[in-house]
């Protein structure tokens, strides 16, 4: 397959590659995108989202489930890109969360850094590794493996 010219992708371009939408949409931008390699989604992490009304309301710490979900989201985007499939109803399911750890907490203000390495990237079957950031320090780290089901 031939490499695209797409190295980065905004919200718009977001939306129109996977499904989701607030509240459940995670990620803000995806830069550094590397067809079939790699990328880094972008996630501002803001104190007006949902989950930090319950997850605590004395110290609002985002979820870790969120924080690799976000992960997925902008492995998702590089999938869409390198496969060229913007605009067509790409659906990803995750298949397995693997050797996840969680390093630092994840507070509103902080700007997590998705940095996704393909690990197996052809066909259905995608497996990524993931250092989820903030500034320097690692806030979780996973493994993630996905099935494309490309709709249309």
């Amino acid at each position: 397959m031939a490499e695209t010219a797409i190295t980065e992708a905004d919200i718009h371009l977001i939306q129109r590659i996977i499904p989701h939408r607030y509240p459940f949409l995670l990620i803000d931008k995806v830069i550094d995108i590397v067809p079939y390699k790699g990328c880094v989604g972008i996630k501002n992490v803001t104190i007006n989202e949902p989950h930090f009304q319950g997850h605590f309301p004395s110290k609002p710490i985002m979820p870790g489930v969120t924080i690799v979900e976000a992960m997925a989201q902008a492995a998702a985007v590089l999938v869409g890109i390198s496969l060229e499939v913007v605009g067509r109803d790409l659906l990803t399911y995750f298949m397995s969360i693997e050797s996840c750890k969680f390093r630092r907490m994840v507070v509103p203000g902080d700007v997590l850094e998705l940095h996704m390495t393909v690990l197996r990237g052809h066909g259905k079957i995608w497996k990524f590794h993931g250092d989820a950031k903030v500034g320097e320090q690692i806030a979780c780290q996973a493994d993630v493996t996905a099935m494309l089901d490309l709709r249309d």
